[in-house]
């Protein structure tokens, strides 16, 4: 099962929307005042007074952890390329959501408080998440492919 290639895409598929939840997606300073946006939560300290507000920034988080939940289920069911076909573009409509609420939620904060901030890694990591689930389902087409041509050989 690990030797063929999209198990390897599948696991870094899942591995990117895991390590999403624990870097923050938005981040500014402007003198003691810090607002991160995480895909969990969104804190503001000031003077260290710490202020977390979760809901609704938890979506994105909820969003990356159901895909991530499917990339390694998807790794499971090797034996039914078609459910895996369906799997992964469930998986693809979930990374996109949650990529999408949190880019969402920074350009609102941006607009909100007027201050223009950086992108963190949280931006990044879905993204590489949606090409290797991509990658993955090329390799299982491929495999279901090989599978129907030596079937029709016989």
């Amino acid at each position: 099962m690990w030797q063929r290639k999209q198990t390897i895409f599948l696991a870094v598929t899942g591995a990117c929307m895991i390590l999403m939840i624990f870097f923050p997606a938005w981040l500014v300073k402007e003198g003691e005042v810090e607002r991160v946006l995480y895909p969990l939560h969104y804190s503001v300290t000031e003077g260290g007074v710490k202020t977390t507000v979760y809901y609704p920034y938890a979506l994105s988080a909820i969003l990356a952890v159901a895909a991530a939940t499917i990339a390694l289920l998807e790794i499971s069911k090797y034996e039914n390329r078609m459910l895996q076909i369906k799997l992964g573009a469930l998986n693809s409509l979930l990374m996109a959501g949650s990529l999408g609420s949190l880019v969402y939620f920074a350009t609102q904060l941006i607009k909100t408080n007027q201050l223009a901030g950086h992108y963190g890694l949280s931006l990044w990591l879905p993204a590489g998440a949606m090409i290797s689930n991509m990658i993955a389902n090329r390799f299982i087409r491929r495999d279901e492919k090989l599978v129907r041509d030596s079937e029709r050989i016989r």
